[in-house]
């Protein structure tokens, strides 16, 4: 397997490759930015910024099969849409050309903070 998007406290939201692939560079980055491209359409009904800037996302990774897994968490562990969420994930990252299977796993550790929101999620939420 490949981590296409590690994303990790240290770097949040930043692309990284870091095994070797059977799919070409080229292609595993136009995957990576097709694929955060279609996370950006999934917002959070209650907040005005979508999951990937809010920090929601904490791995994307692809195979060599281009099946993908996403580890998500949410901003409260009782949010009122965590049931629906990641079918939502689902559905938008399953349309991505190239993409032949995609599985969202729900985590709680680490637990998500407002320390992981992009600058661009901040300016929306008015958090400067």
């Amino acid at each position: 397997m490949t981590d296409a998007t590690p994303i990790d406290g240290s770097a949040p939201n930043a692309p990284a490759l870091e095994r070797g692939s059977a799919i070409p560079p080229d292609e595993i980055e136009r995957l990576t930015d097709d694929i955060v491209a279609a996370l950006k359409t999934v917002y959070d009904p209650e907040i005005p910024s979508d999951i990937y800037e809010l920090g929601l996302i904490y791995r994307v990774d692809i195979d060599d099969d281009r099946a993908v897994t996403i580890d998500m968490t949410l901003t409260a562990p009782g949010c009122p849409v965590a049931g629906e969420m990641p079918g939502w994930v689902e559905n938008a990252v399953a349309v991505v050309p190239g993409v032949k299977d995609v599985k969202v796993n729900m985590v709680f550790d680490p637990p998500w903070d407002q320390s992981r929101m992009s600058d661009e999620a901040r300016v929306a939420l008015d958090m400067w």
